[in-house]
């Protein structure tokens, strides 16, 4: 279980839900982008083999067309492409967006799904190399110093699915990196030395699995995917 402090009052949001978190020793960024791929169609091969009936189900009466698209899902190659390209691309494509697109900023839901529903037409998307501004510490430096190894899979009528990074297994930058975060040293202790003492590159990432069931049913809003929802107001249970 996760829990989000954040005060996200949206369709796609709960401060309490599910992750799969894998974490890959000896892996880089690019293993983990394939990762990713590989679990998700490793997961809709599951579903509509286990679970047809279902499927037809929501196709029939929650999202028309559902079927053909998360067959046709299995035998695509995911889309990759850099923040910074992204970014271009939505500033160049001339759409009116709530929130307008610079360099900096943290894609908001409809620049992500205008990327994966619009210019990819319905392909998920990898999003890679975000500034580190934007980005947690323990994503390793790219050596451009100015972004990081991180990506974001986007997915249609649902945004970001997955996030993940390869981490910072250099012990010097990631002391750099917490310092610069305006954060004590002292209680990362125990991480720091998990560097100090050895280690490996390696990457992982985190799958918010209501937000997969969300894709796979056609389901409008994760409150409807979960049994017990708890959003900012609603903790009762």
């Amino acid at each position: 279980p996760t829990f989000r402090a954040e005060n996200s009052n949206t369709s796609r949001h709960l401060a309490e839900f599910w992750m799969i978190e894998p974490e890959l020793a000896f892996a880089d960024l690019e293993d983990v982008v394939a990762c990713a791929e590989a679990y998700l169609k490793y997961c809709i091969s599951y579903v509509l083999q286990n679970c047809g009936e279902d499927i037809q189900f929501f196709d029939k009466f929650i999202e028309k067309g559902l079927l053909e698209r998360l067959v046709a899902l299995k035998e695509k190659d995911f889309a990759v492409i850099s923040y910074t390209k992204a970014v271009q691309v939505l500033q160049d494509s001339k759409q009116k967006f709530e929130y307008p697109v610079e360099w900096g900023m943290d894609l908001q839901s409809e620049h992500e799904r205008f990327l994966t529903e619009k210019v990819f037409e319905g392909c998920p998307v990898f999003v890679t190399d975000y500034p580190k501004g934007i980005k947690a510490f323990y994503m390793r430096l790219n050596d451009d110093g100015q972004t990081v190894a991180a990506m974001d899979m986007l997915v249609p009528g649902v945004g970001e699915l997955i996030g993940g990074s390869q981490r910072e297994e250099r012990l010097d930058i990631l002391q750099e990196r917490i310092t610069a975060s305006g954060l004590d040293l002292q209680p990362y202790q125990g991480y720091l030395d998990l560097r100090r003492y050895g280690s490996v590159p390696h990457a992982g990432f985190g799958l918010g699995f209501e937000r997969l069931v969300q894709f796979v049913t056609g389901m409008d809003n994760i409150r409807d995917v979960i049994p017990f929802p708890r959003y900012p107001g609603h903790a009762d249970f």
